[in-house]
């Protein structure tokens, strides 16, 4: 763990930590909910502080913050290829894509506050993973438990899922990732696994067992490796858990790093993670809001 990172302003509170991710500069952008917690029913009024923090990668200075007055419930942070930046709102029922300066919304999908099971709305939906060409995947979620395939232009394509506990079948999709190859890569939360499947939702792969623990959040590296972060079953019941996890591209586990608990590189609920180019890795963590930067042993912080 880089230490005495990220290096905030006094007074900016970064709150329940649940979305990360790098863009092409390195920069680290944060979705968080600030003074909010996660509590149902879902308030109606939007946060009226900084929802998204935009930090350098290198120091940890906050570099802007943006979001005011537009999430109930942030959820997921996701970057494309360009750097616009895609985020999903369990409370709003709906995903956006922001240019990336957050100053415009280039697209909105679902309608506000309507949960729906249809083409075009959502149940909680959870993440994003975009693709070169512009297409993209959304994890819907708490309630669909389906993951749903939209062209660039957000027009719908396809779907899988279901509730179950069988192969292309969910128990609450909560993370989604594409690979370079273009295998969808989903965190089957409550199922405690990842499932792997091709571009059009063929299951090709499941990857389980007690050292990747619950899935919260998946991410690509550059090299091909794979990267999830275990969320736990709840603190009180394992407290050996809530760690990162690297695997390799055939889903074999790699290294493991972090542990429960509130000091340096310790996780109280893993959220979300993101790798940047240079390989270091970012944590979020909802519980103990805060990200924290991970370095390998022989790289420089």
């Amino acid at each position: 763990m880089v230490r005495d990172w990220p290096a905030l302003p006094a007074g900016h509170v970064l709150g329940q930590c649940v979305g990360v991710g790098v863009d092409s500069r390195g920069n680290v952008l944060v979705f968080h909910r600030s003074g909010r917690t996660w509590s149902t029913p879902f308030p109606t009024e939007p946060i009226a502080s900084p929802t998204v923090s935009v930090l350098d990668g290198r120091t940890g200075r906050l570099l802007a913050a943006w979001g005011t007055n537009e999430f109930i419930m942030p959820h997921g942070l996701s970057l494309d290829h360009a750097d616009n930046v895609w985020l999903t709102d369990v409370g709003r029922q709906q995903v956006f894509k922001f240019s990336p300066d957050g100053r415009r919304l280039l697209l909105t999908l679902g309608e506000r506050g309507v949960p729906g099971a249809d083409r075009t709305h959502f149940n909680l939906p959870t993440d994003v993973a975009v693709l070169p060409d512009g297409s993209f995947y959304v994890s819907d979620g708490y309630r669909n438990t389906r993951v749903v395939k939209f062209t660039a232009e957000g027009k719908y394509d396809l779907e899988w899922g279901g509730k179950g506990a069988g192969p292309g079948q969910f128990n609450l999709p909560h993370g989604v990732a594409v690979d370079a190859s273009g295998r969808v890569i989903v965190c089957d939360r409550s199922n405690s696994r990842l499932q792997v499947f091709d571009p059009r939702g063929k299951f090709l792969a499941e990857w389980k067992g007690p050292l990747l623990g619950r899935p919260y959040g998946v991410a690509t590296g550059a090299d091909g490796h794979v990267f999830l972060i275990d969320g736990g079953d709840g603190p009180a019941r394992t407290v050996d858990r809530h760690r990162a996890v690297e695997l390799d591209a055939e889903g074999r586990v790699v290294d493991r790093f972090g542990g429960f608990g509130t000091g340096p590189g310790e996780f109280q609920l893993g959220h979300d993670l993101a790798v940047a180019k240079d390989g270091a890795v970012y944590v979020a963590d909802a519980a103990g809001k805060r990200v924290q930067k991970f370095v390998r042993k022989t790289a420089k912080p």
